[in-house]
């Protein structure tokens, strides 16, 4: 009989030689792929809006698209399907939506005592450190699934892992493993072909700014959504470029140098409008500290610009009420960065159960 395979995946489901996974397992015996899923962005990683059913070229199959009018597989998705499978390389960033598919996934096979699997891929930053703050338990939605950091150190199969026993979803959870993967790689490391995992992921050294930036966006900031180097600079018509890079520069912040740089974004935020912006330059990025960085960054915007920056806005992404009062009321970065370390020190205690790697 074989099993009845439902696969979660995109473009980044690709093996080292290229060959996509939906290919790999519509040809390999005993195996019957019954239905594709898709995450945010589309099948393809293109798609930047809500995203409908489709069909797959290759197979034929109907895509269905758990970034649209439902965000879990139904029953009449499932129909049929004894297993499913997870392969879509993640960021390592709470926020980032792929994280919250596979977990709403496994609650769907664990309710239905469907088996699933995880095909494990690099974490992109790193699975050495870990960054706050910790979600509020009050706050847990598409972008925010459980009380874990900003920048949580595992890989997506450990992270399943992680989820599966501490939400208690209990699914009937296999984690496949890399070969030759250490927890201080970040992804250059590893020898495989960068796929942007979405449309403004297009670097290694975006990625490693994203966790940080991104809490901007919120806030009214370009952080160069529909630029060349989205994540590798920030910016907008209010900013004084030169004079935000000086500011920071003089932080010395680990691993970082500032930049002015103007910018006109073709799309997003402040689409066809001349930005004041800063570059991001990081010359040693197991030094960077990304929300560090972001909260620097916050700080100095809501000190010189008052009147067009918000911080209270990022609330949705930090995910943490105590850390955006922090910030309101002028707390330092570094100590609103020690304030984290209880939590994240606790929660560094229970991840280290889940590690599949050295």
């Amino acid at each position: 009989h074989g099993k009845h395979i439902g696969i979660i995946t995109n473009h980044t489901g690709l093996d080292s030689q290229g060959k996509s996974t939906i290919d790999a397992l519509a040809h390999a015996p005993g195996v019957q792929i019954v239905a594709i899923f898709s995450p945010e962005h589309g099948l393809s990683g293109q798609s930047d809006e809500r995203v409908s059913s489709a069909q797959d070229p290759s197979t034929g199959l109907q895509v269905f698209s758990l970034y649209g009018e439902t965000l879990r597989p139904t029953d009449e998705m499932l129909k049929g399907v004894d297993t499913l499978v997870f392969d879509i390389q993640d960021a390592g960033v709470r926020f980032y939506t792929y994280t919250v598919t596979m977990a709403y996934c496994m609650e769907e096979a664990a309710k239905r005592n469907v088996a699933f699997y995880v095909l494990d891929r690099p974490n992109p930053i790193g699975g050495e450190i870990v960054e706050g703050p910790i979600l509020d338990p009050d706050k847990t939605n598409f972008v925010a699934y459980f009380p874990i950091p900003v920048r949580y150190g595992l890989t997506i199969g450990e992270l399943a892992q992680y989820f599966n026993s501490e939400n208690h979803i209990n699914a009937d959870l296999h984690v496949i493993a890399m070969k030759n993967w250490h927890r201080n790689y970040f992804f250059e490391s590893t020898g495989l072909r960068w796929i942007p995992p979405s449309p403004n992921l297009r670097t290694m050294k975006g990625s490693i700014a994203y966790p940080g930036l991104e809490i901007l966006q919120n806030a009214g900031v370009s952080v160069g959504r529909g630029t060349e180097a989205p994540f590798e600079e920030f910016g907008a018509p209010w900013i004084d470029g030169e004079k935000v890079a000086a500011a920071l520069d003089t932080i010395h912040l680990p691993g970082l140098r500032f930049v002015a740089q103007p910018f006109i974004p073709v799309s997003g935020l402040y689409a066809g409008r001349r930005c004041g912006g800063v570059a991001i330059r990081i010359v040693d990025r197991a030094a960077v500290r990304a929300m560090r960085m972001g909260l620097e960054i916050a700080i100095l915007l809501q000190k010189m610009y008052p009147e067009n920056f918000d911080a209270s806005k990022s609330i949705a992404l930090l995910g943490n009420a105590e850390t955006v009062q922090k910030l309101k009321d002028g707390v330092p970065a570094a100590d609103i960065v020690i304030s984290w370390q209880p939590a994240v020190t606790e929660y560094d205690k229970t991840r280290r159960r889940y590690f599949l790697y050295k």
